[in-house]
């Protein structure tokens, strides 16, 4: 297999610094020389003579590791210069050995690679841009400028997924100006000067300062996790390799709850579960139907009255107070009908009438009684935090 590694040395305060991540993103350590230590707002900021340490940038996070005893919390570039974060001060002109976190390193390489593909495939297909790309902790987020079917999605899923099986190389290469006007390639922006064009075989030609793996058989697994419609197009969630594994344990796992809670095959669940929903729905629909009953029976208690009314009922959700209030108001059990339920310390309040306008009052409760709420014309809904006595005192005041 030809490799294509290019040698890059770029200017770092008079000296030569190399960028060995571009040299060999698979260095996993090296020895350096501290050019400069300053401390800064985020601990101490450390240039060297060369590092194999990858800045953010391009939508990649940074590298992570160590620099002799010390850690390595972030990497930016500033200036032309690589601005390591560390928890600790180095000695100006002492050589310490970088040590790479290469997990972090290579699952980076292979969500970046994995991104490469589906996108040039995308790209390809449907002529829709990669306008937004962010590596994250857990997942790939992706943005295009046009809209997709979730069969389209699939398709694309399972195109990108054949090319990991290829085992393909992945070319980094910086074309010459001749070249690279002949180059049909991605890139989010006109670029100038030296071009670093990542390239895999059928699937993309990119225009890309990340790190990548050298075949995508590395990549292992390229699995979408989810799709939206976002901004005309649509966004995108991914994980590849490690990640698409451990996405695969976590959702097996939760599964295999959900079969043995439902006592159904785990490819079942799913109709087990729209059984389930439809029998909860016909049994509330019932419950709806008896509370209805003891709302009315309840009712009957209060006498027809042109006053107002406060009524405490514990044990009562929001909808009921609703329900329950309106049918007093209904039956005119008084002119504005206060029910009121305790749950969690507080009180929810369900405040109506058939003739006043409940916003203002309620609005003058909340004000009084630590409450929040608001609604309609005829009924309002909310929270007191007041004692029980402040409540009553509240409402009955003219």
């Amino acid at each position: 297999m030809v490799k294509w590694r290019y040698h890059h040395v770029y200017s770092c305060e008079g000296n030569a610094m190399e960028r060995l991540y571009y040299e060999n993103p698979y260095l996993k350590s090296f020895m350096c020389t501290v050019v400069s230590c300053e401390t800064g707002k985020k601990g101490y900021e450390v240039v060297l003579n060369q590092t194999a340490f990858y800045p953010e940038g391009g939508g990649q996070p940074a590298d992570t590791g160590t620099l002799g005893d010390v850690r390595v919390l972030d990497v930016h570039e500033k200036d032309g210069r690589i601005i390591h974060y560390t928890d600790g001060p180095l000695t100006v002109g002492s050589v310490v050995e970088g040590l790479i976190d290469w997990h972090r390193r290579f699952d980076h390489m292979q969500q970046h690679t994995g991104e490469h593909i589906l996108s040039g495939l995308i790209h390809s297909h449907f002529g829709y841009n990669n306008v937004g790309f962010h590596l994250g902790d857990e997942e790939v987020t992706i943005d295009f400028d046009g809209v997709l079917t979730p069969e389209e999605v699939q398709e694309m899923e399972t195109e990108a997924n054949s090319k990991i099986y290829e085992n393909l190389p992945v070319r980094v290469f910086y074309p010459d100006e001749d070249e690279l006007k002949s180059l049909t390639y991605r890139s989010k922006k006109e670029l100038t000067g030296a071009v670093r064009i990542v390239e895999v075989p059928g699937a993309d030609v990119c225009a890309c300062c990340g790190t990548h793996v050298e075949q995508t058989g590395e990549i292992g697994c390229i699995k979408v996790t989810s799709f939206i419609h976002y901004k005309g197009g649509v966004r995108m969630t991914m994980v590849c390799g490690y990640r698409a594994l451990e996405d695969y344990r976590r959702k097996q796992q939760e599964a295999v709850k959900i079969s043995n809670l439902l006592s159904a095959k785990i490819f079942e669940i799913g109709a087990a579960v729209e059984k389930l929903k439809e029998e909860n729905g016909a049994k509330a629909f019932k419950i709806a139907g008896l509370y209805r009953e003891l709302f009315a029976a309840w009712a009957k208690e209060y006498p027809e009255s042109s006053q107002r009314l406060l009524v405490w009922k514990n044990d009562l959700a929001p909808n009921q107070l609703r329900e329950f209030c309106t049918i007093l108001c209904q039956e005119k059990k008084g002119r504005i009908v206060l029910v009121c339920s305790e749950k969690d310390g507080t009180f929810q309040y369900a405040l109506g009438s058939a003739e006043d306008d409940m916003r203002a009052l309620s609005k003058d409760l909340n004000g009084r009684l630590e409450g929040r709420g608001g609604g309609s014309p005829r009924l309002a809904q909310g929270t007191f935090r007041a004692p029980k006595e402040a409540v009553e005192a509240a409402f009955w005041e003219e």
